[in-house]
Protein backbone atom coordinates (compact mmCIF):
# COMPACT_ATOMS: atom_id res chain seq x y z
CA UNK A 1 0.00 0.00 0.00
CA UNK A 2 1.35 3.23 -0.87
CA UNK A 3 1.62 6.12 1.37
CA UNK A 4 -1.05 7.91 0.13
CA UNK A 5 -0.91 11.88 1.09
CA UNK A 6 -1.05 10.23 3.63
CA UNK A 7 -0.16 9.07 3.13
CA UNK A 8 -0.94 5.86 4.16
CA UNK A 9 -4.17 9.35 6.89
CA UNK A 10 -3.62 8.50 10.21
CA UNK A 11 -4.73 11.13 13.09
CA UNK A 12 -1.57 13.29 13.74
CA UNK A 13 -0.43 14.27 17.59
CA UNK A 14 -0.91 17.55 17.81
CA UNK A 15 1.24 20.03 16.58
CA UNK A 16 3.76 21.26 19.43
CA UNK A 17 4.51 23.99 20.23
CA UNK A 18 7.46 26.11 21.08
CA UNK A 19 10.60 25.68 19.33
CA UNK A 20 11.10 22.30 18.68
CA UNK A 21 7.76 22.26 15.93
CA UNK A 22 10.16 22.64 12.95
CA UNK A 23 8.05 22.48 9.33
CA UNK A 24 11.01 21.75 7.81
CA UNK A 25 12.12 18.40 9.80
CA UNK A 26 8.69 17.76 9.11
CA UNK A 27 8.81 17.66 5.53
CA UNK A 28 12.15 15.70 5.97
CA UNK A 29 10.59 12.89 7.92
CA UNK A 30 7.63 12.76 5.25
CA UNK A 31 10.03 12.24 1.94
CA UNK A 32 11.57 9.66 4.22
CA UNK A 33 8.46 7.98 4.45
CA UNK A 34 7.60 7.91 0.96
CA UNK A 35 11.41 6.43 0.39
CA UNK A 36 10.29 3.65 2.72
CA UNK A 37 6.90 3.13 1.42
CA UNK A 38 8.32 3.00 -2.31
CA UNK A 39 11.01 0.46 -1.04
CA UNK A 40 8.63 -1.61 0.74
CA UNK A 41 5.89 -1.83 -2.14
CA UNK A 42 8.79 -3.28 -5.01
CA UNK A 43 9.75 -5.98 -2.14
CA UNK A 44 5.65 -6.32 -2.00
CA UNK A 45 5.47 -6.41 -6.28
CA UNK A 46 8.19 -8.87 -5.60
CA UNK A 47 6.37 -11.30 -3.18
CA UNK A 48 3.05 -11.22 -5.27
CA UNK A 49 5.09 -12.27 -8.20
CA UNK A 50 5.04 -15.90 -5.68
CA UNK A 51 2.48 -16.08 -3.01
CA UNK A 52 -0.95 -14.86 -2.98
CA UNK A 53 -1.59 -11.09 -2.70
CA UNK A 54 -3.66 -12.02 0.95
CA UNK A 55 -0.71 -13.76 2.12
CA UNK A 56 1.44 -10.99 1.14
CA UNK A 57 -0.53 -8.56 3.03
CA UNK A 58 -0.90 -10.47 5.81
CA UNK A 59 2.95 -10.82 6.45
CA UNK A 60 2.87 -7.10 6.08
CA UNK A 61 0.20 -6.61 9.10
CA UNK A 62 1.62 -9.41 10.92
CA UNK A 63 5.07 -7.78 11.27
CA UNK A 64 3.68 -4.48 11.56
CA UNK A 65 1.60 -5.83 14.52
CA UNK A 66 4.82 -7.57 16.31
CA UNK A 67 6.51 -3.83 15.40
CA UNK A 68 3.87 -1.46 17.06
CA UNK A 69 2.28 -3.01 19.52
CA UNK A 70 5.77 -3.34 21.61
CA UNK A 71 6.43 0.38 20.91
CA UNK A 72 2.30 1.02 21.87
CA UNK A 73 2.88 -0.87 25.31
CA UNK A 74 6.38 1.05 25.88
CA UNK A 75 4.66 4.30 25.12
CA UNK A 76 2.02 3.56 27.51
CA UNK A 77 1.33 0.88 28.46
CA UNK A 78 -2.65 -1.56 27.76
CA UNK A 79 -3.97 1.57 28.27
CA UNK A 80 -2.49 3.06 25.05
CA UNK A 81 -4.38 0.09 23.45
CA UNK A 82 -8.27 0.54 24.62
CA UNK A 83 -9.38 3.23 22.41
CA UNK A 84 -12.42 5.78 22.77
CA UNK A 85 -14.34 4.86 19.61
CA UNK A 86 -13.52 0.94 19.16
CA UNK A 87 -16.41 0.63 16.63
CA UNK A 88 -14.77 3.45 14.28
CA UNK A 89 -11.22 2.50 14.39
CA UNK A 90 -12.74 -1.45 13.56
CA UNK A 91 -14.30 0.36 10.55
CA UNK A 92 -11.25 2.30 9.71
CA UNK A 93 -9.10 -0.64 10.01
CA UNK A 94 -11.34 -3.29 7.64
CA UNK A 95 -11.32 0.03 5.28
CA UNK A 96 -6.72 0.22 5.18
CA UNK A 97 -6.64 -3.69 5.40
CA UNK A 98 -9.14 -3.51 2.08
CA UNK A 99 -6.58 -1.10 0.80
CA UNK A 100 -3.93 -3.15 1.14
CA UNK A 101 -5.26 -5.90 -0.72
CA UNK A 102 -6.33 -4.36 -3.40
CA UNK A 103 -3.46 -2.53 -4.00
CA UNK A 104 -1.06 -5.41 -3.76
CA UNK A 105 -3.28 -7.44 -6.05
CA UNK A 106 -2.74 -4.76 -8.57
CA UNK A 107 0.91 -5.16 -8.61
CA UNK A 108 1.63 -7.98 -10.29
CA UNK A 109 -0.32 -6.78 -13.11
CA UNK A 110 0.92 -3.35 -13.24
CA UNK A 111 4.31 -1.52 -12.62
CA UNK A 112 4.80 0.03 -9.15
CA UNK A 113 5.07 3.75 -10.68
CA UNK A 114 1.38 3.45 -12.51
CA UNK A 115 -0.33 1.43 -9.10
CA UNK A 116 1.19 4.53 -7.42
CA UNK A 117 0.24 7.68 -9.59
CA UNK A 118 -3.45 5.65 -9.59
CA UNK A 119 -3.66 5.33 -6.02
CA UNK A 120 -2.82 9.11 -5.37
CA UNK A 121 -6.35 9.91 -6.38
CA UNK A 122 -7.43 8.96 -2.75
CA UNK A 123 -7.38 12.54 -1.67
CA UNK A 124 -9.82 13.24 -3.93
CA UNK A 125 -12.29 10.69 -2.97
CA UNK A 126 -11.73 11.53 0.77
CA UNK A 127 -12.76 15.16 -0.07
CA UNK A 128 -15.81 14.17 -2.05
CA UNK A 129 -16.58 11.36 1.22
CA UNK A 130 -16.28 14.27 3.50
CA UNK A 131 -18.98 16.33 1.52
CA UNK A 132 -21.31 13.27 1.66
CA UNK A 133 -20.37 12.10 5.10
CA UNK A 134 -18.86 14.71 7.14
CA UNK A 135 -20.79 17.36 6.15
CA UNK A 136 -17.80 19.42 4.86
CA UNK A 137 -17.95 22.81 1.95
CA UNK A 138 -15.62 22.15 -0.84
CA UNK A 139 -15.87 25.45 -3.11
CA UNK A 140 -15.46 25.32 -7.41
CA UNK A 141 -11.34 26.13 -6.93
CA UNK A 142 -10.95 22.21 -4.97
CA UNK A 143 -13.97 20.97 -7.15
CA UNK A 144 -11.76 22.02 -10.13
CA UNK A 145 -8.54 20.76 -8.88
CA UNK A 146 -10.61 17.38 -8.06
CA UNK A 147 -11.55 17.33 -11.48
CA UNK A 148 -8.02 17.61 -12.67
CA UNK A 149 -6.90 15.05 -10.80
CA UNK A 150 -9.26 12.38 -12.25
CA UNK A 151 -8.17 13.63 -16.10
CA UNK A 152 -4.48 12.63 -14.78
CA UNK A 153 -6.27 9.12 -13.42
CA UNK A 154 -7.99 8.90 -16.83
CA UNK A 155 -4.33 9.30 -18.68
CA UNK A 156 -2.67 6.96 -16.31
CA UNK A 157 -5.34 4.56 -16.93
CA UNK A 158 -6.33 5.41 -20.51
CA UNK A 159 -9.74 3.34 -20.80
CA UNK A 160 -10.00 2.12 -24.30
CA UNK A 161 -6.61 2.49 -25.27
CA UNK A 162 -4.63 -0.83 -26.76
CA UNK A 163 -2.59 -0.88 -23.26
CA UNK A 164 -5.28 -0.46 -21.25
CA UNK A 165 -5.69 -3.39 -18.05
CA UNK A 166 -8.79 -3.93 -16.01
CA UNK A 167 -6.14 -4.45 -13.08
CA UNK A 168 -6.06 -0.40 -13.69
CA UNK A 169 -9.19 -0.35 -11.32
CA UNK A 170 -7.92 -1.88 -8.25
CA UNK A 171 -6.03 0.51 -7.52
CA UNK A 172 -8.80 2.80 -7.62
CA UNK A 173 -10.60 0.29 -5.42
CA UNK A 174 -7.84 0.44 -2.80
CA UNK A 175 -8.02 4.47 -2.96
CA UNK A 176 -11.37 3.96 -2.01
CA UNK A 177 -11.15 2.02 0.52
CA UNK A 178 -8.61 4.28 1.90
CA UNK A 179 -10.56 6.79 0.97
CA UNK A 180 -13.27 5.21 3.94
CA UNK A 181 -10.86 5.10 6.02
CA UNK A 182 -9.80 7.61 6.48
CA UNK A 183 -12.89 9.85 6.60
CA UNK A 184 -13.96 7.68 9.59
CA UNK A 185 -10.47 8.52 10.89
CA UNK A 186 -11.59 12.03 11.32
CA UNK A 187 -14.85 11.36 13.20
CA UNK A 188 -12.41 9.26 15.86
CA UNK A 189 -11.80 12.03 18.36
CA UNK A 190 -9.30 11.37 21.77
CA UNK A 191 -7.15 8.37 20.56
CA UNK A 192 -3.60 8.92 20.18
CA UNK A 193 -1.79 8.46 17.05
CA UNK A 194 -0.01 5.34 18.05
CA UNK A 195 -3.62 3.91 20.06
CA UNK A 196 -4.96 3.89 15.94
CA UNK A 197 -1.81 2.32 14.67
CA UNK A 198 -2.17 -0.68 16.91
CA UNK A 199 -5.58 -0.94 15.68
CA UNK A 200 -4.95 -0.27 12.01
CA UNK A 201 -1.97 -3.58 12.82
CA UNK A 202 -4.49 -5.93 15.25
CA UNK A 203 -7.75 -5.54 12.37
CA UNK A 204 -5.71 -6.02 9.62
CA UNK A 205 -3.58 -9.13 11.48
CA UNK A 206 -6.50 -10.64 12.50
CA UNK A 207 -8.87 -10.19 9.29
CA UNK A 208 -6.24 -11.74 7.03
CA UNK A 209 -5.19 -14.40 9.31
CA UNK A 210 -8.58 -15.58 9.27
CA UNK A 211 -8.50 -15.24 5.33
CA UNK A 212 -5.19 -17.16 5.32
CA UNK A 213 -6.91 -21.00 4.94
CA UNK A 214 -7.84 -20.24 1.91
CA UNK A 215 -4.90 -18.67 0.44
CA UNK A 216 -1.42 -20.54 2.04
CA UNK A 217 0.97 -20.75 -0.30
CA UNK A 218 3.86 -22.09 2.10
CA UNK A 219 6.76 -19.55 1.53
CA UNK A 220 10.46 -20.37 1.04
CA UNK A 221 13.30 -18.95 3.53
CA UNK A 222 14.28 -15.72 0.62
CA UNK A 223 10.72 -15.03 0.78
CA UNK A 224 10.18 -15.05 4.67
CA UNK A 225 12.82 -12.71 4.90
CA UNK A 226 11.45 -10.52 1.88
CA UNK A 227 7.89 -10.60 3.87
CA UNK A 228 9.72 -9.47 7.65
CA UNK A 229 11.51 -6.72 5.32
CA UNK A 230 8.35 -5.40 3.63
CA UNK A 231 6.44 -5.13 7.08
CA UNK A 232 9.77 -3.76 8.89
CA UNK A 233 9.75 -0.84 6.21
CA UNK A 234 5.90 -0.67 6.30
CA UNK A 235 6.14 -0.21 10.34
CA UNK A 236 9.21 2.55 9.73
CA UNK A 237 7.33 4.44 7.17
CA UNK A 238 4.04 4.78 9.36
CA UNK A 239 6.76 6.04 12.04
CA UNK A 240 8.13 8.57 9.93
CA UNK A 241 4.42 10.25 8.88
CA UNK A 242 3.85 10.15 12.40
CA UNK A 243 7.03 11.75 13.18
CA UNK A 244 6.02 14.27 10.38
CA UNK A 245 2.99 15.43 11.21
CA UNK A 246 3.69 16.38 14.91
CA UNK A 247 6.13 18.95 13.21
CA UNK A 248 3.72 21.46 11.25
CA UNK A 249 0.39 21.66 9.92
CA UNK A 250 -0.72 19.03 7.52
CA UNK A 251 -1.75 21.18 4.87
CA UNK A 252 1.94 22.65 4.48
CA UNK A 253 3.72 18.71 4.89
CA UNK A 254 1.33 16.37 2.97
CA UNK A 255 1.76 17.63 -0.47
CA UNK A 256 5.55 16.43 0.03
CA UNK A 257 3.62 12.88 0.08
CA UNK A 258 3.75 12.69 -4.14
CA UNK A 259 7.54 12.68 -4.14
CA UNK A 260 6.20 8.71 -3.80
CA UNK A 261 5.74 9.14 -7.64
CA UNK A 262 9.42 9.83 -8.49
CA UNK A 263 10.75 7.09 -6.10
CA UNK A 264 8.14 4.48 -7.00
CA UNK A 265 8.87 5.42 -11.20
CA UNK A 266 12.89 5.07 -10.28
CA UNK A 267 12.41 2.11 -7.88
CA UNK A 268 10.70 0.58 -10.70
CA UNK A 269 13.10 1.11 -13.55
CA UNK A 270 15.76 0.01 -11.63
CA UNK A 271 14.54 -3.29 -10.13
CA UNK A 272 12.23 -4.53 -12.97
CA UNK A 273 12.92 -2.42 -15.61
CA UNK A 274 9.67 -0.86 -16.03
CA UNK A 275 10.10 2.91 -16.94
CA UNK A 276 6.89 4.92 -16.68
CA UNK A 277 5.90 6.10 -20.39
CA UNK A 278 5.23 9.75 -20.77
CA UNK A 279 1.51 9.17 -20.35
CA UNK A 280 1.92 7.75 -16.84
CA UNK A 281 4.29 11.28 -16.45
CA UNK A 282 1.74 13.25 -17.96
CA UNK A 283 -1.39 12.01 -16.10
CA UNK A 284 0.73 11.55 -12.42
CA UNK A 285 2.04 15.07 -12.69
CA UNK A 286 -1.77 16.45 -13.07
CA UNK A 287 -2.44 14.27 -10.20
CA UNK A 288 0.25 15.96 -8.27
CA UNK A 289 -0.65 19.49 -9.49
CA UNK A 290 -4.60 18.68 -8.20
CA UNK A 291 -3.34 17.33 -4.63
CA UNK A 292 -1.22 20.32 -4.39
CA UNK A 293 -3.30 22.83 -5.11
CA UNK A 294 -6.00 21.04 -2.99
CA UNK A 295 -3.61 21.34 0.14
CA UNK A 296 -2.62 25.13 -1.16
CA UNK A 297 -6.01 25.63 -0.44
CA UNK A 298 -6.95 23.85 2.91
CA UNK A 299 -4.29 26.24 4.22
CA UNK A 300 -5.61 29.07 2.72
CA UNK A 301 -9.16 28.39 4.28
CA UNK A 302 -7.54 27.52 8.20
CA UNK A 303 -5.62 30.99 7.81
CA UNK A 304 -8.97 32.88 6.99
CA UNK A 305 -10.79 30.55 10.04
CA UNK A 306 -8.16 31.62 12.52
CA UNK A 307 -7.93 35.26 11.57
CA UNK A 308 -11.94 35.63 11.20
CA UNK A 309 -12.22 33.57 14.36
Amino acid sequence: MTSAPVARKNPAPPVPSGASASPLRGILFLIASTIVFSVADVITKQLASTLPPPEVAWMRYVTFALVIIPVVLMKGGPALLRSQRPSLQVLRGLGMVGSSIMFIQSLPHLPVADATAIFFVSPILIMALSVLFLGESVGWRRWSAAAIGLIGVMIVVRPGAGTFQPAAFLPIISASSWAVGAVVTRKITGDQALTTLAYSASVGSLVLSALMPFHWVTPNGTEIALGLCMGVLFAIGHGFVVLAYRQGNASLIAPFSYVQLIWAGTLGYLVFGSLPDSWTVAGAGLIAVSGFYTAYRERVRAMQKRFSA
